[in-house]
Parts: structure tokens; sequence; C-alpha cells
């Protein structure tokens, strides 16, 4: 048969297995799973494995452990003094399969709190520092975080209190050391449930006159602190200028905004 462009009847020439998505251009723009292309019908191999590598890298993110004393040893070298206490959970399982547990302290550091907050009196700001769900994130992210923003509040006369390091914490911890201590703000910083490609991220937390009875509406929060997505040197400034409006407003969560510039706003 003719094959030639002439003969209506003549064969189309083959189209390519592998076929390159028309948005592959953005893929320089985002670590998001955009523009794969294609090997056939499928997804390319190269996809499916960096995906199950990806899955893989959270799960192991979730089950980690932090070493808190070594964490604690690097805020010393940056004149920092930190607390060990303890949640009522005793390990992972525990910290996955309970919440309840781990947003409350063991009897034991509920009563080493009180004593400890006797001896240091009231001050602006507490901040309490776990694992959360990505141990890695704080042990990458918490030290250059947390360092900025204290030299920050520092020089503006704020007082903050040793630092607290706690395993197994949920966001909520926050509440009951803030109101133990008396705290004017408490500021929790923990591991994110990680994501796809996003094993490391560390998020900020913090409320005005914690206590019991606060919920998730009276918190501000600060999310994917990493050098992929907010930069610690960032954050630690923004949680310093949202800081510093909370306390002048005398106010927190969904009344105190993030203006994106150079002040926060009320709702």
């Amino acid at each position: 048969m003719d094959d030639s462009p002439d003969n209506p009847g003549a064969a189309s020439p083959p189209k390519p297995v592998q076929g390159r998505d028309p948005w592959a251009a953005l893929q320089r723009h985002t670590a998001a799973r955009i523009a794969l292309g294609r090997a056939g019908a499928s997804q390319r191999t190269v996809s499916v494995l960096d995906f199950r590598l990806a899955h893989a890298r959270a799960r192991d993110a979730v089950h980690a452990s932090l070493d808190l004393p070594a964490l604690a040893r690097q805020f010393a070298q940056h004149g920092l003094d930190a607390e060990l206490l303890a949640t009522a959970v005793s390990d992972k399982a525990g910290y996955l399969l309970r919440p309840d547990l781990g947003r409350r302290l063991d009897d034991a550091s509920r009563e080493r709190l009180r004593d400890l907050a006797a001896r240091w009196g009231r001050r602006d700001l507490a901040i309490v520092i776990s694992d959360g769900l990505a141990a890695q994130s704080v042990a990458r992210h918490a030290v250059e975080t947390v360092t900025r923003l204290v030299a920050s509040l520092g020089a503006d006369g704020w007082t903050v209190y040793p630092l607290l390091l706690v395993p197994f914490g949920r966001v909520k911890l926050q509440d009951e050391i803030g109101f133990l201590l008396g705290a004017r703000h408490s500021l929790m910083l923990l591991g994110e449930r990680p994501g796809l490609g996003a094993p490391d991220s560390l998020g900020a937390y913090f409320t005005h006159r914690p206590r019991p009875e606060c919920t998730d509406a009276d918190r501000n929060c600060i999310s994917n602190i990493r050098p992929a997505g907010l930069p610690p040197a960032a954050a630690a400034g923004k949680l310093a200028r949202l800081l510093t409006e909370s306390a002048r407003r005398g106010t927190s969560g969904v009344a105190l905004k993030d203006s994106g510039g150079g002040a926060a706003s009320l709702s």
C-alpha cells in the first residue's frame, strides 16, 4: 500500500509512548506533583517510585523520635535554658491513639511546673516545644526559629521563660502550661502532619492569656516553617510581629489577622 500523504488510506505515524505534559514549564515554580508526563496511558515509572518514596518518608516522619536532651544542649549554646517535662502519653503509639492525653501534663510535671512558676515569677511568653507528628522538623528548624524570635522580642523588652521541651505534646498543651505559669502569651512549636514531599514542616501556635478553656479559635497559627516553605528567619519575624500586636490589642485567634505587611489587623 502507498503510505504517501497523497493516499487517504495511508497509516498515521505512531504516537510517542512517552508524552511531555504541556504544563511542564510550571514545575520550576513548585515542588508539588504537577506536569508529570506519561508513559502510554500510565504514569511514568520514575513518578510512581518518587511518590512511593515520599509516602515512605512521611510515614517515617510520623514515627521518628526526637532527642530532647540534645535539643536542649543546642539551645544552651545560644544562651537559652530549657526544662524537660512530660505529658500523660508514654510512647508514640499512645500519642497517635489518644490525642487527649497529649493535651495535658502528667501529674509529676504539673507539680514541678507549679514549683518552677513560683521560682520564675510571671513573664510575657512561655515557649513550649514538642515533636508532634514530624520530629525532624523540630530538630532542623526549631533552634533557628526560637533563637531569632527570642532575640527580636528581647530587644523590645519582652520577658521569656526558660524553654519547655515536652515529648508527645498536642497544640492545646500550651493552654495548661501557660495558665500554670501565669504567662501573658504561650507559644507552641511542634512538627506538623507530614505531606508528600514535606516531611519536615514546623508549626507555631500562640495564644493570648492561655487558660484551659481556650479553643482553636483563640489561637493564631503559622505553618509550613521550613526552607522550602516559610524559612525559619521569616517565621520568627512574622511571629514577633503578631505577638507584639497581640499584646498591644489584648487578643489573639480569629480576632487577630496577619495583613501580610508590616502590621496585623483586627477582623
